[in-house]
C-alpha cells in the first residue's frame, strides 16, 4: 500500500469528499481553496476560486456536475464542476456549516451557525427554481434555536435530513414539511460529523465524547459503539466490508495534562528536542508552558520536523522553538474497528496532527 501525498492547501483540512465514482476528490480547509482531484494518482485537476475565508463543507451532485461548497464567508456557493466557474452564491447572516445535494441533485440544503446573535437555520432550495437563488428565498427555513447543527446530511431518497447538534442531539427533519420527525440524544458531547452507508440504510457519527456510534437511518435506533481515549472528528462505513474507521485528536497542551497516555502514543515521557538538544519534557500529567512566554508567537506548519516512538519515550523533533501560542497536535493513525464486534483490528501510521475528516473510495479499496 502506498500512501499519496497530498499538498495543495496552506491550513488544516475540514472536510474530504469523494464523487459517486470514485474518480475524483474534493477537498475544503480553513483556508479559502477548493481543490479537486484525480483520486488515482493524486494530481490536482483544479480549483474552485471565490470564497474568502475557511470553507467548512463541500459536496457533489448524483451525476458530478455540481459542487456545493460552504464558508466562514457567510455564504454558500454552486460551482460547474468541469468548468470551476461559479453558478450561484447564497449570502447567508452566519457561517455555513453544513450543505449538500439531495439524491437527485435536484434540491441543495445547507446550515448556518449560531453566532454574532443570529439563530441557526437550515435552509432547503429548489436548483429547478432560478428565482430562489436569485432573491435569496429559500422554499424552507427551519430554526434550531436551542442548538446549533455541527453535521447534517440526507436521508434515504431525499425525504428527510439527519442533523447533529452541538449538544449532542440527532435530529430527523422532513425536507418537505420542515417538522422535525425524531429525535434522540446517545452523545454527551458534539457531534463532528456524519456519514451514511452507501446503501443509506444506516449512518455512523462521530462526537467530541470520544465515540463513534452507529445508527438506522430511518428509525435513528442506536446500534453499535466504538470507543476511542480521544475525541472522534470523523469516522467512515466501508462500502464492501464491515470495517469502520475513525479519525481525531486533540491538542498536545490538552492530552499531556488530562491522559497518561499521549493520544494513542504509549508515552510515559515526552521529550522535545531542538537542535540536538533536550528543549524541555513532560511526563502526563504535568501543567507548565514549555519555553519561556517573551519568545514570539510562530505557525503550526513546519513545527514538527520528526516524531516517534522509542520504547515509552516520544522524541519530538522541532525546526524551530515552541512558543505557548503554538497548537501543535501529536495523534497516532486512523483506527479500524470491525462493524460487528465493535473491536478495533488495525491502525496506518503516518500522521503528526489530528484527522479531521476520513472516507472510504466507492469501490471500497481504499
Amino acid at each position: 500500500m502506498k500512501p499519496i501525498l497530498l499538498q495543495g492547501h496552506e491550513r488544516s483540512i475540514t472536510q474530504i469528499k469523494y464523487n459517486r465514482e470514485g474518480d475524483l476528490l474534493f477537498t475544503v480547509a480553513k483556508d479559502p481553496i477548493v481543490n479537486v482531484w484525480y483520486s488515482v494518482n493524486g494530481e490536482r485537476l483544479g480549483t474552485y476560486n471565490g470564497h474568502t475565508g475557511a470553507v467548512w463543507c463541500v459536496d457533489a451532485d448524483w451525476d458530478t456536475r455540481h459542487v456545493l461548497t460552504g464558508s466562514a464567508d457567510n455564504s454558500c456557493r454552486l460551482w460547474d464542476c468541469e468548468t470551476g466557474k461559479q453558478l450561484a452564491l447564497v449570502k447567508t447572516s452566519s457561517a455555513v456549516r453544513t450543505c449538500g445535494f439531495d439524491f437527485g441533485g435536484n434540491i441543495i440544503m445547507f446550515s448556518t451557525d449560531k453566532q454574532m446573535g443570529y439563530q441557526c437555520f437550515v435552509s432547503f432550495f429548489d436548483l429547478r427554481d432560478p428565482s430562489q437563488i436569485e432573491n435569496n428565498e429559500p422554499y424552507m427555513k427551519i430554526p434550531c434555536s436551542d442548538s446549533k447543527i455541527t453535521s447534517a446530511v440526507w436521508g434515504p431518497l431525499g425525504e428527510f435530513i439527519i442533523a447533529g447538534h452541538e449538544s449532542g442531539e440527532l435530529n430527523q427533519f422532513s425536507a418537505k414539511s420542515g417538522e422535525q420527525l425524531s429525535n434522540i440524544k446517545e452523545h454527551t458531547k458534539q457531534i463532528n460529523d456524519i456519514q451514511t452507508s452507501r446503501d443509506m440504510t444506516m449512518f455512523i457519527t462521530a462526537s467530541k465524547d470520544n465515540t463513534a456510534k452507529l445508527f438506522d437511518c430511518t428509525t435513528l435506533e442506536h446500534l453499535k459503539t466504538f470507543r476511542t481515549e480521544r475525541p472522534v472528528n470523523s469516522a467512515a462505513l466501508s462500502p464492501i466490508f464491515d470495517h469502520v474507521v475513525l479519525g481525531g485528536g486533540q491538542e498536545a497542551m490538552d492530552v499531556t495534562t488530562t491522559s497518561t497516555r499521549i493520544g494513542k502514543f504509549e508515552a510515559r515521557l515526552v521529550l522535545f528536542l531542538w537542535q540536538g538538544r533536550v528543549l524541555t519534557w513532560r511526563t502526563p500529567g504535568s501543567p507548565g508552558v514549555l519555553v519561556p512566554e517573551h519568545l514570539s508567537p510562530g505557525s503550526v506548519g513546519g513545527v514538527i520536523k520528526l516524531a516517534e516512538l522509542f520504547e515509552e519515550t516520544l522524541i519530538v523533533s522541532l525546526t524551530r522553538l515552541l512558543t505557548p501560542c503554538d497548537n501543535f497536535n501529536l495523534l497516532p493513525s486512523p483506527r479500524f474497528f470491525h462493524l460487528a464486534f465493535e473491536e478495533e483490528f488495525g491502525r496506518v501510521k503516518g500522521h503528526f496532527g489530528p484527522i479531521n475528516s476520513v472516507a472510504f473510495h466507492p469501490d471500497g479499496k481504499r
